[in-house]
């Protein structure tokens, strides 16, 4: 990203920071989420039950058709050659043999690749979806060790491959940026995250920190982490003889990157059509790299579709991961363990060319009501891979800084770290001074110290054990922010049969999203779910939702409350003065039954059939877009959880395990308990893999990733998972659609400090470098 591009993140900034005054100020009734969603009473519907998964009878019968198994008639497939050196340019590429080798259709390099605009980055616009600027295999430059030099067509992934190993590359090295130190001392730039600046301050917190009577000073570390979503990033995609490119993709973001390959291939953005069906797994990896653009390229120099999967080093080498952090963290109280001062600075890597910075201050603002505040994230970039968001960027790394100094803070205090807690709980958001939406953390916190057992913990450190292994327990809080982006829309369409269908550009990745807004567009619209449609993945249809951010639930219930609130309109329309609804407004009315309703006056009822059928009419279709997001600005919308390890720390060998695990969450109300439950878990899991075993090794010399597959790059097995409980409070939130705050992303956050906490109440070791490792503890 240039100067000019930073000036205009700040310019955006400003707007942002001016518009959010206003709408702090501004009347209840005028913001969204004013009025509390008329589901929110509803407590007798499909909302809450533990429906199972729509999909998942085709996805254990192999019937779920995923990018890389669609059937195209004269189908090439791909394989990439990758750079060896971080920074520099190409001198000689010898493809000659590569060329000539069984079944090669073409090999594409910078010298034939179709010519190309550089791709709009994430965040710079509205619709962008790729994961940096630079221009794709358009010169002999290289910006990072792994960047894709050469791609290699052929009539089987097999011959692919083999070809692409006699591809011979010669290089001229320059001097890159790959270590921290030598970047820290060429000076640091302020991050930026949604274009306002991370930086905050309240008070005097040094001067504060200064007079404390107790005081916690430490630094805390995090290593880069890769993604490893279990199905390979993939696409099958191929040129239509009317110019369109059809893509079936792995995405998280099918709306966006339509958009973002149409400008790269100059062509209108109505003429690419991205599906994405069926994910297995994203968690912020799959959105647009540069792999999908080098397969559009290759299709239109070969003239025949194109499939490409990349290996598991292939993801390493083209798909960003979370960057490493260093986190100061000072925290000031005084005797009675009120909070004076939270300090929390640090330093994490970026690259020039996009502008995603970890963001590990974000829960940091809005945790706990100390006096005096100052949080600052800085970076340093680097000449590698850009980095992108991954599940919780800046949450899961924070917390672990945050929540760890609290329990050590606790420990200086001689105060239980749970109680510690309770007493700094702020009566409003310390940062922006908002008032919260709803905040239930003390309830998750008492109810889950009950189940966990919590008052059995001896809070002396190593004084536990059980035969050669000592126990420990250990806690932290858990939190997400409430997210919704601009750009939803939705279609609804009722057919005179009593059946709806809703059409949104929204995602599946296996985290339940058709079953749970399936569920709870029957109770909207007071229908069965067996006669609910709901369509998704795809492009060409309405609004622009990201499956990120733990906002599509939140982004999906505004767009249909948006659309259902036009059906009904028009409904009452059609009618008429016959109806019993006559002379009701949209805003009295509901629905029930397979039809419209008065709200004060159930009674007054009409199904749909009926209306439908004294207007001739066979369907009726609306299209509507919800209000922009302006809630966030008015309250402090949040996640919270209560997250209890119990660790056992082999006495001999130094071993961590996790025997014990329970996530208590409030998160408003639960649209699906079943699939909530699995959401949670497996946020908590990944937490654990955070904490104990995962990092991404990088060779500071050569900027090159050494551990790219998952025999060396250690994320959690079954062995590894202990027991894992969870429960919530299922309390709504007056001012979210349906009452629902995001649950994608909170279980991973607050996971590594409870751990980290747990292990230190075991061994007496206090870890403040992840991952924890048996070396650290011998």
């Amino acid at each position: 990203m240039s100067i000019f591009d930073d000036a205009k993140q700040a310019a955006q900034g400003l707007v942002q920071a001016g518009m959010a005054k206003a709408v702090a100020l501004a009347p209840d009734s005028w913001v969204p989420g004013g009025k509390p969603d008329p589901l929110i009473r509803q407590r007798h519907g499909a909302i809450g039950k533990p429906v199972s998964r729509l999909d998942g009878a085709l996805k254990v019968s192999g019937k779920a058709t995923f990018a890389a198994e669609f059937p195209v008639e004269a189908m090439t497939y791909a394989a990439m050659v990758y750079s060896t050196i971080a920074k520099g340019r190409i001198t000689q590429i010898t493809v000659s043999e590569a060329e000539t080798a069984p079944g090669v259709v073409v090999v594409m390099t910078h010298r034939n690749a179709p010519r190309l605009n550089p791709p709009p980055a994430f965040l710079s616009e509205s619709k962008a979806a790729a994961g940096d600027s630079l221009p794709v295999m358009q010169d002999e430059r290289i910006y990072w060790n792994g960047q894709p030099v050469a791609v290699v067509l052929a009539e089987t992934q097999e011959q692919a491959d083999h070809a692409a190993s006699l591809i011979r590359v010669g290089y001229e090295a320059e001097e890159a940026q790959t270590t921290f130190e030598a970047a820290r001392e060429q000076g640091t730039q302020q991050s930026r995250f949604m274009g306002q600046p991370l930086h905050d301050e309240v008070g005097d917190a040094q001067d504060a920190f200064a007079k404390a009577p107790h005081k916690i000073d430490a630094t805390y570390t995090t290593p880069r982490h890769n993604h490893n979503p279990i199905e390979l990033h993939g696409v099958t995609l191929y040129w239509r003889g009317d110019g369109s490119l059809r893509v079936h993709d792995a995405q998280q973001v099918v709306a966006h990157t339509a958009y973002t390959l149409a400008r790269t291939f100059g062509i209108d953005e109505k003429q690419v059509v991205v599906t994405s069906p069926y994910v297995g797994g994203g968690f912020g990896s799959k959105t647009l790299w540069q792999h999908q653009i080098l397969a559009a390229a290759a299709a239109r120099l070969a003239k025949r579709p194109v499939r490409m999967v990349l290996s598991r080093e292939g993801v390493y080498r083209v798909v960003g991961g979370r960057s490493p952090t260093e986190q100061r963290v000072q925290l000031a109280a005084t005797d009675e363990g009120r909070l004076t001062a939270i300090l929390h600075r640090g330093l994490t890597v970026r690259t020039a060319h996009n502008v995603i910075a970890e963001p590990f201050i974000l829960a940091t603002r809005s945790l706990y009501g100390a006096e005096t505040f100052l949080l600052d994230v800085h970076h340093v970039d680097f000449d590698m891979l850009g980095n992108t968001f991954m599940r919780a960027p800046g949450e899961a790394v924070g917390t672990f800084a945050l929540e760890s100094a609290m329990d050590e803070l606790a420990h200086e205090l001689g105060i239980d770290p749970i109680e510690l807690r309770i007493r700094n709980e702020p009566e409003k958001d310390p940062i922006s001074g908002l008032p919260y939406s709803s905040r239930n953390v003390v309830e998750a916190w008492r109810s889950g110290a009950e189940r966990f057992g919590w008052e059995r913990r001896n809070p002396v450190p190593g004084t536990v054990r059980d035969g050669g292994w000592l126990v420990g327990m250990g806690c932290a809080t858990a939190t997400y922010p409430y997210h919704r982006m601009p750009g939803g829309a939705a279609r609804i369409t009722l057919s005179a049969d009593g059946r709806a269908t809703l059409d949104l550009a929204a995602h599946e990745m296996g985290m339940g999203t058709s079953t749970a807004q399936t569920q709870v567009a029957a109770d909207r619209l007071g229908l069965p779910m067996e006669a609910i449609t709901f369509n998704y993945g795809d492009s060409t249809l309405p609004g622009l939702i990201m499956a990120g951010g733990s906002q599509q639930t939140a982004s999906i219930g505004a767009s249909v409350i948006a659309a259902y609130n036009k059906l009904v309109g028009e409904l009452l329309k059609l009618a008429g003065n016959d109806s019993p609804l006559a002379g009701l407004k949209t805003e009295e009315v509901g629905s029930r039954d397979g039809g419209l309703c008065a709200l004060d006056e159930p009674d007054r009822f009409e199904t749909y059939a009926s209306i439908l059928a004294r207007a001739q009419r066979d369907t009726i279709s609306v299209e509507a877009e919800p209000p922009m997001p302006l809630e966030t600005m008015h309250w402090s919308m949040h996640s919270y959880g209560a997250m209890f390890a119990e660790v056992r720390v082999n006495a001999v060998t130094g071993e961590p395990r996790v025997s014990r695990f329970l996530g208590s969450f409030d998160c408003g109300r639960i649209l699906n308990s079943k699939t909530a439950a699995s959401q949670f878990r497996g946020g908590i899991i990944m937490g654990l893999g955070l904490a104990l075993m995962e990092e991404t090794q990088f060779d500071e010399r050569k900027g090159r990733v050494l551990n790219p597959s998952l025999s060396e790059y250690h994320v959690p097995v079954h062995m590894d998972v202990p027991e894992i409980e969870v429960m919530w409070t299922d309390i709504p939130d007056p001012h979210a659609p349906m009452g629902a705050r995001g649950i994608g992303e909170i279980g991973i956050t607050g996971t590594g400090a409870a751990i980290a906490n747990a292990v230190y109440n075991a061994t007496g070791r206090r870890v403040r470098d992840l991952p924890i490792t048996l070396d650290k503890l011998l």
